[in-house]
């Protein structure tokens, strides 16, 4: 199995498809004082589910705390725990590097999925409303007519996230989808959501939490 780790140093097994360069550019970055910040939110099972599986991996500590939000650290990773609907908490990355002095390169939210159709899904996606202009309701967050950076691990976490449903025997019980992207919050690095759906049931799910913090 692939592992495009966030965490530096970290081995990444061959198969057919080859990330090395993913890999190189992470042990470049560790090197140049970057982070990633992982955003999760305890009001959301589908959030807190995934971070609680990462946070019991090996190598995590407290952090310093942003404005009473604590923070978990690993090597190049920063892990925010929130008790407040994330797609409003905007400018996460620039608070952070305020308060600790890091740059941060990239931001993942973990989140849940909502849809009409109520099928299981790990889904993928970055963020922003630029379909909307001013003077338009913002319901789930962002500003009018602004779109984050897309993360670039955007296309090789969604195609590892299929390998590990299937791995798992998540799938064809669930679906692993890319989504287009339509909240915020808003923030000036590159950015994506992972999250888990479609109602709550699945958003309580251990195994596709399991699946989304293999990912990382």
């Amino acid at each position: 199995m692939i592992k495009i780790g966030l965490l530096c140093h970290r081995r990444i097994s061959s198969t057919k498809h080859c990330f090395s360069n993913i890999f190189h550019q992470d042990l470049l970055r560790c090197g140049r004082g970057m982070v990633t910040l992982i955003v999760a939110t305890t009001i959301d099972p589908a959030s807190i589910g995934p971070a609680s599986a990462l946070l019991a991996m090996p190598g995590w500590h407290p952090g310093p705390p942003i404005q009473d939000v604590p923070s978990f650290v690993n090597r190049d990773v920063r892990l925010l725990k929130h008790d407040s609907s994330i797609v409003r908490e905007d400018h996460l990355d620039t608070r952070w590097e305020e308060t600790t002095g890091e740059t941060v390169d990239e931001i993942i939210f973990l989140s849940k999925h909502t849809a009409a159709s109520k099928r299981p899904a790990l889904t993928v996606h970055p963020i922003g409303v630029p379909h909307l202009t001013e003077g338009d309701q913002l319901p789930v967050g962002g500003k009018p007519a602004w779109a984050a950076p897309p993360n670039p691990r955007i296309g090789p976490w969604f195609r590892l996230l299929k390998t590990i449903a299937d791995s798992q025997n998540l799938t064809p019980e669930f679906e692993v989808t890319l989504e287009a992207t339509h909240h915020g919050p808003v923030t000036n690095a590159p950015t994506m959501f992972v999250e888990i759906g479609s109602t709550e049931e699945y958003w309580k799910r251990q195994d596709a939490a399991q699946a989304i913090a293999l990912v990382g």
